[in-house]
């Protein structure tokens, strides 16, 4: 009796291994990743997209992009590590070479190794100078291209000065067509960061102050740029500098700049010579009249999301951002 109970315990055991050895293991393969080209891309920094769309059935342990001036940049080029998951995944990256070519791809990795998303090719807009040679830093921001800073310049292209007057606040209401730039409160410390303020009659000269190749954007080319980030009321928010270095504490929450575009509240200069709301707002002259006496201009405050469309007096000082032709 003791063989036989023996006996069926080996066939219990053999019988468990078996069903045991039976069992499949969760097959895993590779993470499944998409590569975005970027919609944003400055001289030196670019806001880039990718998704991991799959984690392959094991754990994200890592996700990123390879970036390179070679085609093959995972073996090339350098490693951005960004997260750890499947969804999307947004990041800004600083350090580009203007007028670049880049190569790019997305990455994730998991138990059973690396999966790559499909090569995206982009470039890096050159910086351009004016007639001082002064340096902007330029973005494309999808089908138009802008300079990424305010104009500065105080002389036109054929090189004649542009005049300011003196002092810095003297009242100009009574010039019939002002032709005049200034620094804020006459401190050219704040031109360096912000740039010049110009009167409409200056930006409208024939001489031109936009570097060639440029021009002051028209109140349509606002309007494409307000419509491309999904309208004036939330643009905004898209074109702000983030944080408050220049714009006011303890505001700005809204401001992302993941256009890259650097928008900076500059303030205006009112034709009575009075200067105002730097830290606040940001005004920007288009080349289209409203009326006689007017035209448009394009500001950003502080504590909104919204580009305003205001009529504003031609013999008023704002800045200017030159729009690629």
């Amino acid at each position: 009796m003791k063989i036989r109970k023996y006996f069926w315990l080996v066939i219990l055991i053999i019988l468990s291994l078996t069903l045991r050895s039976c069992k499949k293991e969760p097959s895993v393969s590779l993470p499944i990743v998409k590569t975005n080209a970027p919609d944003f891309v400055s001289s030196t920094v670019m806001t880039v997209g990718f998704r991991v769309e799959s984690d392959g059935g094991s754990k994200i342990t890592d996700c990123g992009l390879f970036i390179g001036s070679a085609v093959s940049p995972e073996t090339s080029g350098s490693k951005i590590s960004i997260g750890a998951d499947t969804g999307n995944f947004y990041v800004q990256i600083t350090g580009l070479i203007p007028a670049t070519q880049f190569y790019m791809k997305a990455y994730a990795t998991n138990s059973k190794g690396q999966g790559l998303g499909d090569q995206e090719t982009f470039n890096t807009p050159a910086k351009i100078k004016d007639f001082e040679n002064y340096s902007y830093e330029t973005v494309v921001i999808y089908n138009q291209t802008w300079m990424a800073t305010s104009l500065k310049t105080t002389h036109y292209l054929n090189g004649d000065a542009i005049g300011t007057t003196t002092p810095s606040t003297f009242d100009i209401s009574g010039e019939s067509t002002p032709k005049y730039q200034w620094s804020y409160n006459g401190d050219d410390a704040y031109a360096l960061v912000y740039g010049k303020l110009y009167t409409y009659y200056t930006v409208t000269d024939s001489r031109k102050i936009c570097p060639t190749g440029w021009h002051i954007p028209t109140d349509a080319d606002w309007i494409t740029l307000e419509n491309a980030l999904g309208g004036a009321s939330y643009a905004a928010s898209f074109l702000k500098e983030s944080g408050n270095a220049h714009w006011i504490s303890p505001y700005n929450l809204d401001g992302t700049n993941i256009t890259c575009y650097n928008a900076l509240p500059g303030g205006y200069r009112n034709f009575n010579g009075t200067f105002s709301y730097i830290g606040n707002y940001g005004f920007w002259w288009s080349s289209t009249e409203g009326d006689a006496s007017n035209a448009w201009v394009r500001s950003m405050f502080v504590q909104s999301g919204q580009v305003s469309r205001t009529n504003f007096a031609k013999k008023n000082g704002a800045s200017v951002r030159c729009v690629k032709d």
